[in-house]
């Protein structure tokens, strides 16, 4: 029994706070404030608690980055990830299996877990038993949701080898970040400029044969390139003359001249040349007319143009410079359709993506380091991801959309990167000089790369599968028409 002064003080302070609707409330309500609320659906009890259910607790503090899903776009501009994503995924699937058995959250896709909204704390009272799901007859010490976690298909883990399968000497391979010296055709044949003569190495024999000795005339090789049909390879000199042989006849066919510095860069696009210089001029010239008739000029770059590719429409060439400048050129146009200028240093890396049509790719020197993304439909730079270190080559995978990028000071390293996530899915270390040099196979499956260190190693690096999940680019207009 309450004591009745003790009654009457409690009802005045009731009628003061609550108002008159309070007045008439008994003191068993009081004392039992549910009991005559039958339809009442939660008991709240005298006191709340965080309830674990609805906490995104991690799993290990020091995981916490790893873990957390706008974490790889943050570290795309301050470093590159480090986790693989074969180790993010066993992640995801252990958190998902611990909140299961320990929260009972029934998670049966890890994705579902990045998907959940979540808060550190969320007050309720306890999580009663009954509401637990309970199994008294089952033979697995695990919920069911859990074990369709584990019986649920895995994709295999992607093994990519750290170690050349094949490593060439190439003496006198010269260590110029300007020059673009290897390069892999159509027919399986690799073409090295190694000092004043090139030599050619059939991939499927092993077979080395020198094409040509530019000795007895006092030069020197600077650049090579092959025509996308594999017959015909251009040789770039120190003097500024383009030389086009004939590897099947073994012979010179023509012998370009119009540059007065060295040529460092070359491009094919059909029978269409187009040749980067030291003079700072882009000449394109088609070898089927004779070399009277004059050659487009391209100029835009006020220092020597070291990096040429072409679309793989064939529309648009992209020149890099040792300006710290990027152009977009249109087939017949004399001016740049689009100028980049966000690079710090010298622009030789260069590639289009063969998947997302109008992605350009480009990277930057010692005093810039990164690999920059361009929407070249648009004119807008897109992403962007620091390397930390000097950018020399890129390239883009024929069957993914993913893409290799060699490095030089000061790291010297080889890096795959996906896109457009840009997570890092392999480093290949092996060169000890600046990896200056970079080519592809035919097959799409290995490539290439060349160093100061006067050697070239082979590297297997991307799967020939076409991945089944293609990425649709945004960009490509004509993949919705029908």
């Amino acid at each position: 029994m309450l004591d009745s002064s003790y009654d009457r003080r409690l009802r005045r302070t009731m009628e003061l706070t609550a108002g008159p609707s309070t007045a008439t409330t008994t003191t068993s309500a009081l004392i039992s404030p549910t009991k005559n609320r039958p339809n009442s659906t939660r008991n709240i009890g005298d006191r709340l608690v965080p309830t674990r259910a609805g906490n995104n607790w991690q799993v290990a503090f020091h995981m916490k980055e790893e873990l957390s899903p706008t974490s790889s776009s943050m570290r795309n501009r301050e470093g590159p990830p480090v986790a693989s994503d074969a180790a993010g995924r066993d992640r995801s699937l252990f958190r998902s299996i611990l909140e299961n058995e320990v929260l009972n959250s029934g998670i049966e896709d890890p994705r579902e877990l990045q998907n959940k909204k979540r808060r550190v704390f969320h007050y309720d009272s306890p999580l009663k038993p009954e509401n637990r799901v309970s199994q008294p007859y089952s033979l697995s010490p695990l919920s069911p949701a859990s074990q369709k976690l584990l019986q649920s298909p895995r994709k295999a883990a992607r093994k990519i080898a750290k170690v050349p399968f094949k490593v060439l000497d190439a003496p006198e391979l010269q260590d110029d970040f300007y020059l673009n010296l290897v390069d892999w055709s159509s027919q399986n044949v690799l073409s090295v400029g190694l000092g004043a003569c090139v030599y050619l190495w059939a991939a499927a024999t092993s077979q080395v044969t020198r094409l040509c000795d530019l000795a007895p005339e006092g030069d020197s090789v600077t650049s090579v390139a092959w025509a996308e049909r594999g017959h015909l390879v251009s040789v770039g000199t120190h003097r500024g003359t383009v030389q086009v042989w004939d590897v099947t006849a073994g012979k010179r066919i023509h012998t370009l001249e119009g540059h007065t510095a060295r040529v460092g860069a070359l491009a094919w696009n059909g029978d269409l040349l187009a040749s980067g210089s030291r003079d700072r001029l882009i000449l394109q010239r088609d070898i089927r007319t004779p070399p009277s008739i004059a050659q487009r000029r391209l100029s835009g770059h006020r220092q020597e143009v070291c990096g040429l590719k072409w679309s793989p429409d064939n529309q648009l060439l992209a020149s890099g410079g040792n300006d710290n400048k990027l152009f977009v050129w249109g087939l017949h146009s004399v001016a740049p359709l689009q100028t980049f200028t966000e690079h710090l240093a010298a622009v030789k890396a260069i590639a289009w993506s063969p998947h997302h049509h109008g992605v350009l790719a480009s990277g930057g020197g010692t005093a810039d380091r990164c690999i920059r993304f361009w929407n070249t439909l648009t004119g807008q730079p897109m992403q962007y991801v620091d390397t930390g270190s000097q950018v020399c080559n890129l390239a883009w995978s024929k069957h993914s959309s993913e893409l290799v990028s060699t490095h030089g000071y000061s790291q010297n390293q080889i890096l795959i990167w996906k896109y457009p996530s840009l997570a890092q899915v392999a480093q290949l270390t092996g060169h000890s000089y600046r990896v200056l040099y970079l080519a592809m196979s035919p097959d799409g499956e290995s490539i290439v790369t060349g160093a100061g260190d006067e050697t070239l190693r082979f590297w297997s690096v991307f799967n020939k599968t076409r991945s089944q999940k293609e990425t649709r680019s945004v960009l490509n207009l004509f993949t919705s028409l029908r």
